[in-house]
Order: structure tokens, then sequence, then C-alpha cells
């Protein structure tokens, strides 16, 4: 069978192929959606009310742009070859989170994760087939390309000081501006500024931007007009200095061996240019990186900086570059060619460079990491690299959410937890307590997401895609394999990259990766699937028929949810602004009438209405509230704030006991949440307390027991923290702290147990005893003491120094109990 893209046959009858108007229509849709959906902060998929609306829009134009898609292909689509089936295939892995809302962990992230997917799926279809059109695919690749060296250039601009005459720009149809300026467009962290640009995470930028640095020098030695290969040259010093001021060591790890597996892919006249550009880039970058990167770092200090002089190194640098690029592949490019003919046609020529720059790249890494060559580089450059080992803080942690990954999988092996099910279910799970709403693994956070099926998949469709792919690659000419191989550079950098980060929960990623998919497809034999017997035009009707279906549901899906989103944030507009309970209210009822059990709308409404029963004690209020949050709480049984409501609400009525209960029965979901277990355990002595007075003594042993298990918790908690591997850090403060051994002594002094009380209170007395908490810890560790025959003279001289009267209060306490 022919290849359709890479056919000789084929390629020129689509080469002379006009677009239909449907088809143009398609295709300026997606240049803009592409333009417009990066400036939306990537469209991260952090799946809270500010990224929620940007990506509800994008699902929603991607809709639209599958009902064009279909308008445009109805005709000419025959579900009878490979390439068709796989268009077919690709709605298995949005139907394995449509699964995965069975066991959700939280229900509102499991519906967006499910938008989300068929978006990639709506966004794959669509390239598969318009890719196949020369001129379609121009456009494409051209706009992505364009794109992606716009945002480069914003990044710097930030870099340099510049962010709000840019960020004015781009104000009018982005809400990630605030105040004039691109949030976080810089990232400040303990390593200082980071550069991060529409992403608003330095990690996932050095991934966009070493998959683009290829993609230029590959668009440099595929071209033949001299401007063009300018064009890409000129970019090549922005990109790779950008990624040294992400400061990402992930980005620098990955970049090398990308690099050298993308040398595979090349005859070796090609692999000696993307070597010499590389070697010519890196030297440019380093020339300007100091002089730039201190530009920047003054700027974001508060100093005074001068950004001209920065763009002067950039421009210079880049324009020198261009010039050498032209001439490289004007006087050097053809004599490669023809030098490296014979070695070309050898067996396995190809591999010698790429193993060659494995040496290479072994020797560089040495000499910058157990060298003074590493002071090159600006101070905290270097630091970034002096400190990438495996015992390295972030190394360890990431391998530390794998294993807690694992551990979610156990518990939810086939089908998953739903999407964006890690963010709501990791505290249960994790090892020590970290904060970390995203695995930093595709793979692993796909796996607790979807499980072992939908993994298996997804796992399947890359893997088909890419061996369909790299098979066409392997049989095609050059000049065949040169037009799409932009799509696979794109595509497997991003992947690799993501591994052991989470750029995947960016949506602008994700539709990259995707259409970058369905470049690579598009290259796929027509060889037709004779087992299916169907006629074409039935199998065309059902598929358009479903495809538009759904497409019709997302978009009224979206605008539901668009609604929603809107009414949420005039109710909490609302809330700071006027004192009319019907006023706030009526938008939060009909963002949950538009979408129920919307966290945010959950836990707004919640508010006014225990607002209104505290003001009136009218049990309507109650009730209402009562019902909205243990009805929400079926949906979202992880959210912590949704708990905090409803405990509040109990203790508004005076039902302690059932604000006790959420405490307790919900302790296990926020097992490293060191004021949860201190309120548990404060609790569980108030309450022993009580039953203690009401003379109800099996009560009181309840409670005492549930609260002394609780500290006990926290005591191994502690002492496990101690294990943790010396360069990890272990997250959120965890500690036993005064108030909890005050509260677990009383309960095990209560308990007849003095001996044991002891200890517990010793290990809560700090050196000064001036405060309240201090000197009642010591008037009960004395008691415990003297209750069991024993003495601490130290403390006993410090507590009657600052109260004589502690003396009587101590044998007090002793006799009682």
């Amino acid at each position: 069978m022919s290849n359709p893209v890479y056919g000789k046959k084929a390629a020129q009858s689509r080469k002379g192929r006009n677009l239909s108007a449907a088809v143009w229509v398609l295709l300026v849709g997606l240049i803009l959606f592409l333009v417009w959906s990066p400036f939306q902060a990537g469209l991260f998929n952090g799946l809270v009310l500010n990224f929620e609306k940007p990506i509800l829009w994008a699902v929603l134009i991607g809709s639209l742009l599958m009902i064009v898609w279909v308008c445009s292909y109805f005709k000419t689509m025959k579900l009878d070859d490979q390439r068709d089936w796989t268009a077919v295939a690709i709605l298995f892995i949005p139907i394995t989170y449509m699964l995965a809302l069975i066991s959700a962990a939280s229900h509102y992230f499991a519906v967006n994760a499910v938008l989300i997917q068929f978006l990639y799926a709506f966004m794959f279809i669509i390239a598969l087939y318009l890719l196949q059109n020369r001129q379609a695919n121009t456009a494409i690749e051209t706009s992505i390309i364009t794109v992606a060296y716009i945002i480069v250039m914003f990044g710097l601009f930030n870099w340099l000081g510049q962010g709000r005459t840019v960020s004015a720009i781009v104000g009018w149809f982005t809400p990630t501006v605030f105040d004039g300026q691109y949030n976080q467009a810089i990232w400040i962290d303990a390593n200082g500024p980071r550069l991060a640009s529409v992403f608003q995470y330095p990690n996932t930028y050095a991934a966009f931007l070493m998959a683009f640095l290829f993609v230029a020098i590959f668009a440099i030695t595929r071209s033949k007009r001299w401007w063009v290969q300018a064009i890409h040259a000129f970019m090549l010093v922005p990109m790779a200095l950008s990624i040294l001021l992400t400061l990402s060591r992930g980005g620098l790890v990955f970049l090398p061996v990308v690099f050298i597996i993308l040398l595979l892919f090349l005859k070796p006249a090609k692999q000696l240019l993307w070597i010499l550009y590389c070697i010519i880039a890196g030297l440019g970058t380093l020339l300007i990186a100091k002089p730039v990167t201190d530009l920047g770092q003054q700027f974001h200090n508060g100093q005074i900086n001068d950004p001209a002089k920065g763009w002067f190194y950039i421009l210079a640098a880049s324009i020198i570059l261009a010039v050498i690029a032209c001439l490289i592949q004007r006087f050097i490019a053809p004599v490669l060619d023809r030098a490296t003919d014979k070695w070309a046609s050898k067996k396995l020529g190809n591999l010698w460079l790429p193993v060659g720059s494995v040496v290479a790249v072994a020797v560089i890494v040495a000499l910058l990491l157990g060298t003074n060559l590493k002071h090159v580089l600006p101070g905290n450059i270097g630091e970034r690299l002096e400190n990438i080992n495996l015992q390295q803080h972030s190394v360890l942690e990431r391998f530390t959410f794998y294993k807690d990954a694992v551990k979610v999988l156990k518990d939810y092996p086939v089908i998953g937890a739903g999407g964006g099910s890690w963010a709501s279910i990791y505290e249960k799970y994790q090892n020590n307590p970290y904060t970390s709403r995203q695995a930093h693994s595709f793979i692993m956070q796909y796996l607790v997401e979807v499980g072992i099926l939908g993994f298996i998949i997804m796992l399947g469709f890359l893997l088909f895609v890419f061996y369909k792919y790299i098979r066409g690659y392997i049989r095609s000419e050059e000049q065949k394999r040169d037009s799409y191989f932009i799509y696979f550079i794109i595509v497997f950098s991003i992947l690799i990259h993501s591994l052991m980060d989470f750029n995947m929960s960016y949506v602008f990623i994700g539709v990259l990766v995707f259409i970058g998919l369905g470049g690579m497809a598009a290259t796929m034999d027509n060889r037709s699937t004779d087992r299916v017997k169907l006629k074409a035009s039935s199998m065309r009707g059902i598929y358009s028929t479903v495809m538009v279906l759904a497409s019709i549901f997302l978009i009224f899906t979206s605008i539901r949810y668009i609604q929603a989103n809107n009414a949420i944030v005039k109710g909490q507009t609302l809330m700071q602004t006027s004192g009319d309970y019907r006023e706030i209210k009526a938008p939060l009822d009909d963002a949950l009438k538009k979408r129920s059990g919307h966290p945010n709308a959950v836990l707004n409404m919640s508010v006014l209405l225990q607002a209104g029963y505290e003001q009136t004690k009218e049990e309507a209020f109650y009730n209402e509230e009562y019902n909205l949050l243990t009805n929400a709480l079926k949906k979202e049984p992880y959210d912590k704030n949704m708990y905090a409501k409803l405990m509040a609400l109990y203790k508004l009525k005076g039902e302690t006991d059932k604000a006790y209960d959420v405490l307790k029965d919900n302790a296990g979901r926020y097992a490293w949440d060191m004021n949860w277990y201190e309120e548990l355990i404060a609790q569980s002595f108030e309450l022993g307390y009580q039953a203690l007075g009401s003379q109800d003594v099996a009560l009181k042993d309840k409670y005492f027991h549930d609260g002394l298990i609780a500290y006990h918790h926290v005591v191994d908690g502690v002492e496990h923290l101690k294990t943790l591997p010396e360069g990890q850090m272990q997250g959120n403060p965890f500690e036993v702290t005064p108030t909890m051994s005050l509260n677990a002594g009383k309960m095990q002094f209560m308990l007849g147990q003095p001996e044991a009380a002891a200890p517990i209170l010793k290990a809560g007395i700090k050196e000064d005893l001036g405060d309240s908490t201090s000197q009642e810890i010591a008037r009960w560790y004395l008691a415990a003491l003297e209750k069991s025959g024993q003495s601490d003279q130290v403390v006993y001289d410090k507590l009657i120094q600052i109260d004589p009267s502690m003396k009587e209060q101590i044998s007090q306490l002793a006799a009682i109990f």
C-alpha cells in the first residue's frame, strides 16, 4: 500500500488540492485557538476557580471546531483504513476518564478531566485529517512555531523588567494579567527569580523551550530559503538563554538525552549540523548569560536595571548567530552532504555521532560539575548545576510522590480514582507532610487517575502512533520525512520531560502533544482494515453522528459551567460589597443550579447560610446548610474545607459530639495535618472531661482513648520523619505541640496512669515557663510525678518561683485524680 503522505503520488495530489471553505474555517479557528490558549496561563489544569473558566472556554472552542471538522470531512471519511480507525481509537482515552467517574475521589475534578480529555481527542482527530493537506500542514506548523517564538520573547521582556509593556498587549484577552502585570511570568522562590513566561512554572517552560530549540535547529537545516534560516537561527540564543533562566535542573538533564535520541533520526550530514548549531548557540548564550541574568535579577530584587543593555546583548548575539547560520547553510551544509555520502550509506552509519555525543555530553557534564568551568555561568545557574544528583531534595521528593502514587493505585487499581484525584486524595497516602497537588510525573498521575485499564489504553495508543510514524519515517524519502518531523520533536521532547514533571497538566501543552500525535498519525499508511465489513457510508454516518452529538453535549455543558463560574465570581464579589442576603444568595443559587456540588459555590453558600443561622438561629438556615454540605461531601469526600464548615455548623448548634465525629472519622484522610490532630486531641479531652463530669465513665474512657490514639499517631509520625533521607525536606511542620502534650498528658493522668502521663507532659515543657500553657503543663507534670512517687526539683523550683500557689494546686491535682 502506498503511504498517503510519504507516497509520491499521494503527496503530489494533495499538493494541488485546494482547501474547501469549511476546512479554511477549521484551519483559521485552530490557529486562533493556538494563539489564544497559552496566554491563559497555559490553560493550567490547576482545577481551581481561577483556572477553570479558560479551560471551559477551550473545551467550548474545541467542540465547535469538531463540528466544523465533521462538516469538512464527512464526505471524504470512510473508516476503512488505519488512519480512520485511529480517529476512533482515540475516543477510548476520554471514555476511560468517564469510567473513572464511578470511583472518583472528587466528582468536580473528574468531570473537568473528562471535558479536557475530550478536547485532546478532538484536537487529535482534527490534526489527523487536517495535516494530511500540505497547505494546512504548513499553516499549522508555522503557527505553532510562531506562537512558541512569541512566548519566548514575551518571557524575556518580563525578565528584563518590561512585563507591563507586553502584558498590556495581551491583557485584553487574558485574565492572567493582574494590576497590569502578567501573573508569575517570573517565578520567585528560594533560588531567586526564575523565568516562567506564560506557564507560571519554570520547569514546564523549560520542557517547552527544549522542544522548540530542537524544532528551530531542524527548521534551519530543512529550509532552502535564507531568510527562513535566519529567523529560526535568530531564536536559538533567546531559547537557550531562557532555558538557563528557568533554573530547571530537569530541563538541563533531559535536554542532552532528547538531543542524542533525535540525532538517531538524521543522516550524518544533518547530525553534524545539529551538533554545530548547538555548540554555536551554546557559546553565544554563555557569552551573554551573566550580564542578562544579572540585569533581570537586579530588576526583580527591586534595583534599577537597564533593559536596553540586556536587549543589546540578546539581539547582537542572535543577529550574529543568524548570519553564521545562513553562511553555514549556504557554504558548509552542501559540502557536508557530499562528504558524508559514503558514510550515510554504510550500515548503522547514523549511530556513530549519537554514540560520540554521549561521550561528549559525559565529558561536558564532568567538567561542569567537577571543575571551575561552572563559574562561567551566572552564580545561581552554576549552583543549580552543582546540585544535580540523586540525593538532591527535589529528586527525593519526586520519588516519594511516585511511591505514594503506587499506594493510591493499590486502592484504585482498575479504573483509578478519577481525573484530578491526586489533588484531592494525596494527603491520605503521603509519606511525609509535603504539599503537592501534582504527582510530578505524567505516568504516575495517569495511573492514579484512570488505573491500569486506562493506562494500558493510553500507552497502547501512544506506542501504536509512534510505531507507525517511525516505520513510515524509515521507509520514506528525506523530503517527505521533513514534512512532519517537527511534530515528532514536540511530542517526544515534552513526553520525555513529563516523566518527571506535570507538563501535561497544562492544557495548552496537552493540546500541542495531541496535535503533534495527530501530525504523526497523518503520515500513517492507508492500509485497508479488511476485517471491518460494514458499509463505509453507514460507518461514516454513525461516527459523524456520535462526534456531533458529543460536541453539542460538550458545548452546552461548557456554556452551563461557564455561567456557573461567572455566578460564583459574582456572588464572591457581592459578599465583599453588599449586605443584602437575597442579592448575594441569588447568583450562588444559580451557580449550584447549573453545577450542583461545585466546591467554590458550596463553600461560599455555606458561609452565607452559616452567618444567617448565627444571627437568627432559624432552623431553616441550619437545615439548608446541613443538606448543602452533606450532599456535596458525597461527591467531594476529601474536601477539607467542607468538613471544616460542617464542624463549625454543628458547634454553632451545640452539637459538639457530631463535630467531633467528623473530626475523628476523617483524621485518616489528613494523616499529616498537625492542626487537625491538635484539634482532635483537644476535643477528645474536652468531651471526655464533660463525660467525667456527667459520671459517664465509659464515654469518658472512649474519648480519652481516641485522643491518645491520635496523640501517638503524631508521635509515631515525628519518629518516621527522622528516617527521611538526609537531603529530603519533610514539608509542612509536623510535631508534638505543647497543647497536644498537655491534653494527652491530662487524659493519660485521668485514666489513672500517672506514670505514663509524666513523660508525655515532660515532652511539652519548655525551658522558659513564662506562658500559661507551659505553666499548666508543668503543674500536671509535677502532679503526675507526685502521684507516681517521683519528683523533678528543677521544674518544681522554676514553677514555684513564678507562682508559689502552684504548690497547693499540684497537691490537689495529685489527690483528686
